[in-house]
């Protein structure tokens, strides 16, 4: 049977939930970023285009080949991109694990949230690497959901946390990736590898974020996954409502939460 990588599926609630996480983290993930006129930028992995409209709106006379594997997806993104009246993205559908990209015709490449669910992240880095231009850059952006920590501590909530990691796993995926973005950056053949945690922590004294992270970001990812571990039979509906309502005790006073995504940077 052939593995599907993404766990979270292609529905309107995920869709959703994609939109609502990149406008919440974008200075987080976007910090720092800077690219001249005319730079030829290549997103990897464009999904629903929550990035790509990010990407367009910042950067408006760089030119973007965003690349997805999803038709689905790439529609939902060239909707969403001229929804924002851009014209400076054009869209491809690619594997990018298995196509050969136009060789050295980038000069930057954004990934972002994708080599978690590719079952061979070093073939897709080296086929990025390829298409990069001598002294190009590129910037790849992972969570970690083994970063997670949360007071209550409670095993139910770390059961739905673990339930996500291990379908990733299963799949081919790992959503433990964020730690692994320098020797896998630095096997594809990059150079000059920087990685830099980028963490979140919510607690009462951040309320802006209980909602805004915890629930709509944190747990709706999570949840995401329940009708998957379902049909894994690696949880029930007993135990993930348990898990879930667990997780939502860190949005309560005294609760915390801590999640760190990964940014890596790096040259050819």
């Amino acid at each position: 049977m052939t593995k599907n990588p993404y766990v979270h599926g292609y529905g309107e609630e995920d869709s959703s939930r994609l939109v609502k996480q990149s406008v919440a983290l974008e200075e987080i993930l976007h910090a720092d970023e800077d690219f001249p006129a005319g730079t030829q930028i290549l997103e990897a992995g464009c999904g629903v285009g929550a990035q790509t409209v990010i990407l367009a709106h910042r950067f408006p006379e760089a030119e973007i080949l965003s690349v997805d594997i999803s038709e689905t997806y790439l529609a939902q993104a060239e909707e969403r991109v001229k929804s924002f009246g851009y014209r400076n993205v054009t869209f491809r559908q690619a594997d990018l694990a298995a196509t050969d990209l136009p060789p050295e015709s980038a000069d930057h490449i954004f990934v972002c949230f994708v080599l978690e669910h590719i079952p061979e992240p070093e073939a897709a880095l080296k086929n990025l690497c390829r298409a990069l231009r001598p002294g190009g850059s590129v910037t790849v952006i992972e969570g970690d959901h083994g970063s997670a920590i949360f007071h209550p501590e409670s095993p139910d909530a770390r059961h739905v946390v673990d339930c996500l990691i291990e379908l990733q796993h299963r799949s081919g995926g790992d959503g433990n990736i964020g730690r692994r973005l320098y020797p896998l950056l630095k096997d594809a053949g990059f150079s000059e590898v920087t990685v830099t945690p980028a963490p979140v922590y919510v607690d009462a004294g951040h309320p802006e974020l209980v909602e805004g992270f915890i629930e709509k970001i944190f747990i709706a990812m999570v949840e995401a996954s329940r009708e998957a571990s379902f049909r894994a039979g690696i949880s029930d509906p007993v135990r993930w409502e348990a898990g879930i309502s667990a997780l939502r005790r860190t949005k309560e006073p005294g609760g915390t939460l801590f999640y760190s995504f990964f940014k890596a940077n790096a040259v050819k």
